[in-house]
């Protein structure tokens, strides 16, 4: 199996590492079994932006955001639904990327149990999806992105399905679904790729 991603790879500006996450491979092995999709929406969320969780200093909530980059943060939304994100940026900065989109490529069968359907395109279209699909909800926060359970892998290392859409280019766009600094370029997407979340 190929190596994740290095941990100097999250320890950089976070613009960066939300358009540099495109194209990579998210991977989940539960004791249930192997569940993979390769990242194909972001969203960069800065510490001095209103919209992020850290913007207001660490609290026992977001103290992941806070480092070591190249871990994970995982928070509740509307009581219902779990974000998975990813810490960036060195220690102590307390930014991260939300990852939106997946599109499926192993394990298939299990997301769709998760999920309840059997619409490839329906699995991992929102980051509320792809957490249920990759089955996300009880990693524990400040995961090692490198060591545990979840592993991003580099773009080209894990097989690709039969069909995989190109890569495309690299989209910018406001963000979804927030109201503070809602105005900021900070979304990034696969222009063209069928499995992007949806306004």
């Amino acid at each position: 199996m190929p190596k994740p991603l290095s941990a100097s790879f999250y320890a950089r500006p976070t613009i960066e590492v939300a358009r540099d996450l495109l194209g990579t491979v998210l991977i989940h092995r539960a004791p249930e079994g192997l569940a993979a999709g390769r990242i194909v929406e972001t969203e960069a969320y800065l510490h001095d932006d209103p919209a992020c969780h850290a913007s207001r200093g660490p609290t026992p909530r977001n103290q992941a955001m806070f480092g070591p980059p190249g871990r994970s943060y995982i928070y509740l939304i509307y009581g219902m639904y779990h974000c998975f994100n990813v810490v960036t940026s060195p220690r102590g900065v307390g930014e991260a990327v939300l990852i939106r989109a997946l599109e499926p490529l192993a394990g298939l069968p299990l997301m769709a149990a998760r999920r309840k359907t059997d619409k490839p395109k329906a699995l991992c279209s929102g980051p509320g999806k792809l957490v249920i699909a990759l089955g996300l909800a009880k990693l524990p926060n400040g995961s090692d992105l490198r060591s545990g359970p979840v592993t991003i892998l580099p773009p080209g290392s894990f097989p690709m399905a039969a069909g995989a859409s190109p890569l495309g280019n690299i989209k910018v766009t406001t963000r979804i679904g927030i109201t503070q600094a809602a105005q900021l370029p900070l979304r990034f997407y696969l222009e063209g790729n069928p499995f992007i979340s949806r306004k």
